[in-house]
């Protein structure tokens, strides 16, 4: 994965801290320590007509990028085949962690048993490779173009947006 650059988002309006003020830029290490233990996961996505779709799914924070699968004829599979553009964010409203990037539709059998063998681990299941085959499931891999993050305990000095070079 490539390593992030970090910078305080521009929110006017918002009373957001500069760098030198507060406790600053979160580092890299918080932001995915709360990719890999949130135990669910929001998937942005967008309907054919433009509607947002957001549902939620298991998933797993696996070299440097964040994976779920879904049933192949689940709408939002079907959604992020047509656009593939997606946020994702985790369920710790008070750090919240949200990543955007673009959900690469996975289907080599070797990737998708690394994916499972994490799902496994994390949910204590004991899912075969049959269940996430592709033609079963869709297993989405979501490489960050950027993750935002912040604490709700430090709401103005710690907004932290990390992008990455693609």
């Amino acid at each position: 994965m490539d390593k992030p650059n970090a910078s305080r988002p521009s929110m006017p309006g918002y009373g957001i801290l500069g760098p030198a003020e507060g406790r600053g830029l979160l580092p890299w290490s918080w932001a995915e320590e709360r990719l890999g233990a949130s135990h669910d996961y929001w998937v942005a996505s967008r309907w054919p007509d433009g509607r947002p779709h957001l549902m939620p799914v298991w998933g797993v924070w696996h070299d440097g990028s964040l994976w779920f699968s879904s049933s192949s004829q689940s709408r939002k599979a079907r959604n992020l085949r047509s656009d593939p553009r997606c946020s994702v964010a985790t369920d710790n409203a008070l750090e919240p962690v949200v990543v955007e990037g673009v959900a690469h539709l996975v289907i080599e059998l070797d990737e998708i048993a690394g994916f499972l063998q994490g799902v496994n681990r994390k949910y204590s299941t004991n899912y075969d490779l049959e269940f996430l085959s592709p033609e079963r499931n869709a297993s989405f891999r979501v490489r960050p173009a950027w993750v935002f993050g912040l604490t709700d305990d430090d709401f103005s000095g710690s907004p932290t947006r990390w992008s990455f070079e693609r």
